[in-house]
């Protein structure tokens, strides 16, 4: 762990840095989420979403931090190819989860003033590009920490229930599905920067459980607000990452692979999540058996894009496809970055975050969480 450590926390300051002294880039209208047609209502009527980049879809447009994403090639296949402030070529892996569930398909970022009321009712995303379980690492890069956006949900309950009263209001908050996607950007902004020695004073089977307890009071928290379908995503393959494989490779010749320790790490912790995730549906349950809590495995079917590419249709799984994709990532990835023709055929969009592709079939194997989402409402 001490060559990872050091080796990728220099690097990724070196890029911290360049990115903190870039210029801000222009911020175009969001694009207007819209509402799944559907002849019957919707089984879950609204998707609530807490967490960081992979699922934000535009907050950060409206905070003034530099970890934005609303200019191109950022959103090139959207509709009308307008950047929205989704860290993807297209659609969110949430996007496709409100969509199958019936509810709309897109969740729009809850600070944009130009909400419809109907887009307020049917859920939004508080996730903020850059934040984490650490309140730390939201700090670093001055974002939305996990205990404001929670914050803002209470602001929501609030504005929903003046929309259409406190008995229709408590409907939705309670039958509506809640998604949590957080936890990456603590190991790999937080943990392994050793400029900052943010949390050196931990070790890593230290900083696992603290972040842990961190995901377990968030998810009894959002319970005390009357969430009752709570979906907790597990950590991705932080090892398999363009930009963590590029700043650990010495030689950009050599191949190109995932490393070993941080997958452990994930591994590990990814564990440890499903057992808290089964500890505390079990506590809950105890006063409300509509609970349910879902652990959604996003390293698995992840790793198994990147061992067989070709069975899923991928060509590239080592490097994403805005420019060279080794470490093109926010203002790395702009108008001026060339990208690659068929961002389909490409497990990642830039140097972290999956490709829409990727997103969708993600959210495929999620099914059976999404099925008895619908099911329990």
């Amino acid at each position: 762990m001490g060559h990872f450590s050091t080796h990728f926390g220099h690097s990724i300051f070196t890029v911290l840095i360049f990115l903190i002294c870039s210029c801000k880039a222009r911020n175009p209208a969001l694009w207007n989420t819209s509402k799944v047609t559907s002849s019957s209502p919707a089984e879950v009527p609204a998707v609530f979403v807490f967490g960081d980049s992979t699922v934000d879809p535009g907050n950060n447009n409206y905070i003034g931090t530099i970890f934005t994403s609303n200019y191109a090639p950022y959103g090139r296949d959207l509709p009308n190819h307008i950047p929205t402030g989704r860290f993807s070529n297209g659609r969110l892996a949430t996007d496709f989860i409100a969509s199958d569930l019936g509810v709309k398909g897109y969740v729009p970022p809850y600070l944009d003033p130009k909400l419809t009321a109907n887009e307020l009712i049917t859920g939004v995303s508080f996730a903020s590009a850059g934040s984490g379980y650490d309140p730390y690492t939201a700090q670093l890069g001055g974002v939305i920490t996990m205990q404001k956006q929670l914050e803002y949900f209470r602001e929501y309950k609030a504005k929903v229930e003046k929309l259409v009263g406190k008995e229709k209001s408590r409907h939705i908050i309670e039958t509506a599905a809640y998604i949590v996607s957080a936890g990456a950007n603590d190991f790999v902004f937080n943990y392994y920067l050793p400029p900052l020695m943010s949390r050196r004073n931990f070790s890593v089977e230290q900083y696992k459980p603290f972040l842990l307890q961190i995901a377990q009071d968030f998810v009894q928290e959002l319970w005390k607000e009357g969430a009752r379908k709570i979906g907790v995503v597990g950590l991705a393959p932080l090892g398999c990452l363009p930009m963590v494989i590029t700043l650990n490779t010495k030689n950009i010749a050599q191949p190109r692979g995932c490393l070993k320790s941080p997958g452990l790490v994930v591994s590990s912790y990814n564990q440890q999540l499903q057992m808290k995730l089964n500890d505390i549906q079990n506590q809950l349950a105890v006063f409300d058996q509509r609970t349910k809590l879902f652990y959604l495995d996003i390293n698995t079917p992840t790793l198994s894009y990147i061992q067989d590419p070709a069975t899923f249709g991928f060509e590239e799984v080592t490097r994403g496809c805005c420019g060279t994709g080794y470490l093109e990532l926010s203002f790395l990835c702009n108008p001026a970055t060339i990208s690659c023709p068929d961002p389909s055929m490409y497990l990642f969009w830039d140097s972290i975050h999956p490709s829409q592709r990727t997103c969708r079939l993600v959210v495929d194997t999620f099914r059976p969480a999404l099925d008895e989402m619908k099911a329990s409402t």
